[in-house]
């Protein structure tokens, strides 16, 4: 079987101190970070080099003086410049968003008018948050309060609401600094648009891989830059339909041209199609068609 490079996926309690919320600084000077995921929300906060970020498919420039929003289960990869160092937050979506009760993986399609808050995750692949002077001035304010907060053992009553509300003027912060590109998105609805092109990078890889007897869900998720959870989820959203489903059903239909219009045999025909095992292939035909192949092929073909 072909190894799939596998891409870990965090949970906070193995990242965190804390189960809900929790601030650290990162420095980059002894490990290289590797393309993950994790399940709860992530800012990370540039105090370096400028560099670069790549936020599922989307590589973009990782300024000085500049956030990076990363929603849970998004792909995305910070690699190291020379002195690199971070602010990490991570937190829940409980913490961020108590109100909503929703997967995390239905974040995309929540309506900003629903919960603005979400406007710089949604479109951190289209827009660069970087800040100026003041903005950025008034960001490390407001980190220091929470790295200060954040760091004692036990949160005295109303510690976990100071937080909260630290975060949540962080992230009105960007909002107000790019309101006009973010409500521009927002009505272009550039989160389905950036579906509909991932969709095509899966439809392109499943077309040019369909002859493969290993393709899975795995690997072409890793082709298409998102979470095997995520694209399963999404494509039972979208098109009622499982992935292998969807495979079959483009192996069928490959099958069935084949069939009518070639001269090749059952066997050469399965292989095509993905079939290690020819009775198998027979099988799984005769089950979408209600006939064998070589009868199909007696029944329709000129």
């Amino acid at each position: 079987m072909r190894a799939t490079p596998r891409v870990p996926t965090f949970g906070m309690r193995q990242r965190s101190a804390k189960a809900d919320f929790h601030i650290r600084e990162k420095s980059f000077s002894t490990a290289e970070p590797l393309p993950h995921r994790h399940e709860y929300f992530q800012i990370q906060v540039n105090l370096g080099a400028a560099g670069s970020q790549r936020i599922g498919s989307v590589e973009r420039p990782f300024a000085e003086r500049s956030l990076a929003f990363v929603l849970p289960h998004r792909l995305h990869h910070i690699p190291p410049a020379p002195g690199s160092r971070a602010l990490l937050l991570n937190f829940d979506q409980h913490f961020l968003l108590p109100q909503l009760d929703c997967s995390p993986l239905d974040l995309e399609d929540v309506s900003l008018q629903q919960a603005p808050e979400l406007a710089p995750f949604r479109f951190q692949g289209e827009l660069d948050f970087a800040l100026d002077e003041r903005d950025w001035a008034e960001v490390l304010t407001l980190l220091g309060r929470m790295q200060a907060l954040d760091a004692a053992a036990e949160r005295p009553f109303g510690t976990r609401e100071y937080l909260k509300g630290c975060l949540l003027q962080l992230i009105a912060l960007v909002c107000r600094a790019y309101a006009d590109p973010l409500q521009a998105l927002s009505a272009a609805n550039a989160t389905r648009r950036s579906r509909r092109n991932a969709l095509a990078r899966m439809t392109e890889y499943v077309r040019h891989h369909l002859a493969d007897p290993e393709l899975d869900l795995k690997t072409v998720a890793a082709a298409s830059f998102l979470s095997p959870n995520y694209l399963s989820h999404w494509l039972r959203k979208e098109t009622g339909k499982t992935f292998s489903e969807l495979v079959l059903e483009r192996r069928m239909h490959l099958a069935r041209s084949l069939l009518l219009d070639t001269e090749l045999s059952v066997g050469e025909i399965a292989m095509r199609c993905g079939f290690a095992d020819e009775a198998y292939f027979s099988r799984r035909f005769r089950q979408a068609q209600g006939v064998p192949p070589s009868q199909f092929r007696r029944q329709l073909g000129s």
